[in-house]
């Protein structure tokens, strides 16, 4: 095998991240179905393809060009001696008017240009591999356009005035999540190891701005023998007081990876499946030293937290179109072209053809990975779990007795202190009453609190289907009396999943995006890369803007670390135009001295409107 069939088929089995071949969930699961087959296409299917056709057309005349110079070569050698030849492949002047010597030099002018057959299959692969290397980067396609050798990027431009642009342009920003809930993984003898993240109270006993890590839960690591299956939880929370001294100041996530690879074994002392599926080798690494199964796996799952993933929008279209251009810059050379002469050229455009159709089988193979990916991402979610909060004050009082004795309820609202301390207490004496036996009588208190107090919420949560089902039977029309919505959810996926519900049916939106900062101080992302932040905030706005009424605005707040691109970001979406306004507003009142440059008392918010005619019609003065 040569080299650049070698170097090009590893970079295929790189981007068909064939290194993730053991991971059993999400798109994983689907890609291992066609893996075989991808394969079979890389390993076999690929270097026959190319071979027989450089054994055809111009092509072919070429490597017959470079058989006949080297028969006539072999000829000149064995006729006229070693030294009629040198290094360089001149045939000495004394044997120029010979019968083999002239063959020799006629067989060497027919292939002066031309390439032999190990040569063009080593300028296909390396054309290949230079293409497909360029755009692709860390699990993702960045479309990072290319102009020529010399000018390195090039941004599409279609006569715009001003044209924002970034990297991710045309790609979905999909980790919105510091982590994943569910790694799996399957061992060469067939066992499931499954990473599941519990959840934690990241708050609890630490301040609200430590730095986060992943910790496994040794205690509660399971193996469930008919399903051959390891679990190991993890929680993704600050660290103690305790596990800081243990962990020490620097590196602490791989201090933590380090214990775990000894601790997680020791847990399943005698267990020889499971500790088999931790042992295998996964790999080597650089310095040839083996990574076990369990050691690739749990960096691997404490990496992603750090890591950007995104969705191509297009891939085909966009790898198509670069490919074309790829072709155009790259592959033809006019100046070699020129110099070799008309009568190579056909052979010339052979190769150009050949690069384009395996290109595009590729990208083809490329297009169905990441257009599945992106049907999913697209693809509008099922609602897990909905609950109404309604004032009493709107709910019959012949639902009041079962309020009155849901305790779950009751306990939210004196944890909320929204119910009396003297209530509170008279509620405990009667549990300690029910428990030592006395009978006590239905609580009218509590039926007499709740009509005293009409705008106490209550939580369908804390209630059964049944109650929930005839409490929402009882209003006419619900969704005429629901005045607010509060979604729990990704943020992209709960805009898509109410679009049609809410299509130019809001007249403000207010948006407090991450100000990207680069500070650990929030228990929210908030150190994008700026071309991740703004492939986040342009889908996100793009789908704010169809919920606006033609009368409507949308206000951005922001700090001046992506003020200029959030006004950039606007007018790209909504157009310069529509540009209302840069509110600036004051912040900080007090004298502030902490700052390494100049002390900031400001922040902005950016108003857009919809249609900023509209608005005009609304302020037109009276006359």
């Amino acid at each position: 095998m040569s080299e650049a069939l070698s170097r090009f088929q590893n970079l295929l089995h790189e981007l068909f991240q064939f290194d993730l071949a053991d991971l059993d969930f999400g798109i994983y699961r689907i890609m291992n179905h066609k893996r075989q087959v991808i394969e079979r296409w890389i390993n076999e299917n690929l270097p026959q393809a190319i071979r027989e056709e450089l054994r055809q057309g111009a092509l072919a005349e070429q490597q017959q060009a470079q058989q006949a110079l080297e028969e006539a070569r072999q000829k000149v050698l064995e006729t006229l001696g070693e030294g009629a030849i040198d290094a360089e492949g001149n045939l000495a002047e004394q044997f120029h008017n010979t019968k083999v010597g002239q063959a020799y030099l006629e067989a060497r002018q027919k292939a002066t240009h031309a390439q032999s057959s190990e040569a063009l299959e080593a300028i296909v692969y390396n054309h290949l591999y230079t293409f497909f290397s360029r755009y692709y980067q860390d699990g993702d396609f960045v479309s990072k356009r290319r102009y020529s050798k010399k000018e390195r990027y090039a941004i599409p431009y279609n006569g715009e005035e001003v044209y924002l642009y970034w990297a991710n342009h045309d790609q979905y920003y999909i980790k919105t999540a510091e982590h994943f809930t569910d790694y799996t993984w399957k061992a060469p003898n067939g066992v499931t190891v499954h990473f599941k993240l519990q959840a934690a109270d990241v708050e609890q006993n630490n301040v609200k701005g430590e730095k986060r890590f992943f910790l496994p839960v040794l205690d509660e690591i399971s193996w469930d023998e008919k399903t051959r299956t390891l679990t190991i939880p993890f929680q993704y929370r600050p660290l103690t007081e305790q596990e800081e001294i243990a962990y020490g100041s620097r590196k602490q996530q791989e201090s933590i990876l380090q214990k775990a690879l000894v601790e997680i074994p020791r847990r399943l002392k005698g267990n020889t499946e499971a500790l088999a599926a931790l042992h295998a080798e996964r790999r080597v690494d650089a310095k040839g030293n083996s990574v076990s199964y369990l050691a690739h796996h749990l960096r691997q799952y404490t990496a992603r937290n750090t890591r950007d993933f995104f969705i191509h929008k297009d891939l085909k279209g966009f790898l198509s179109r670069e490919l074309d251009f790829y072709i155009k810059n790259e592959v033809l050379n006019l100046e070699e072209l020129e110099k070799a002469g008309e009568e190579l050229a056909e052979g010339w455009f052979q190769l150009m053809r050949l690069i384009k159709r395996i290109g595009k089988h590729i990208i083809d193979f490329l297009a169905q990975i990441e257009d599945f990916q992106k049907a999913l991402w697209e693809k509008k979610k099922f609602v897990t779990e909905t609950f109404y909060c309604i004032t009493v004050g709107n709910i019959p009082e012949a639902f009041y007795p079962e309020i009155a004795a849901n305790e779950a309820q009751w306990q939210e609202w004196e944890a909320l202190g929204m119910v009396s301390e003297e209530l509170t207490q008279r509620r405990k004496g009667t549990e300690e009453n029910l428990n030592l036996g006395v009978s006590v009588s239905p609580c009218e208190e509590r039926i007499a609190f709740l009509k005293a107090h009409p705008t106490l919420v209550l939580d369908t949560r804390h209630f059964s289907p049944d109650f929930t089902d005839r409490l929402l039977a009882s209003f006419e029309n619900l969704d005429e009396e629901t005045d607010g919505l509060l979604v729990h959810s990704e943020n992209w996926q709960a805009l898509n999943l109410l679009l049609e519900k809410y299509r130019e049916r809001v007249k403000c939106i207010y948006i407090d995006p991450p100000y990207n900062t680069g500070s650990d101080e929030f228990v929210y992302r908030d150190n994008y890369q700026h071309s991740s932040w703004l492939a986040m905030m342009y889908d996100r706005l793009a789908l704010g803007r169809e919920w606006m009424r033609e009368d409507g605005a949308i206000f951005v707040s922001i700090d001046d670390n992506e003020s200029q691109r959030v006004r950039n970001l606007g007018e790209a979406l909504l157009g310069e135009d529509q540009f209302l306004a840069c509110i600036v507003w004051e912040k900080i009142h007090t004298r502030k001295n902490s700052a390494r440059y100049f002390s900031v008392s400001h922040d902005y918010v950016y108003a857009y409107a919809k249609r900023k005619e509209s608005w005009d019609r609304v302020l037109l003065p009276r006359e």
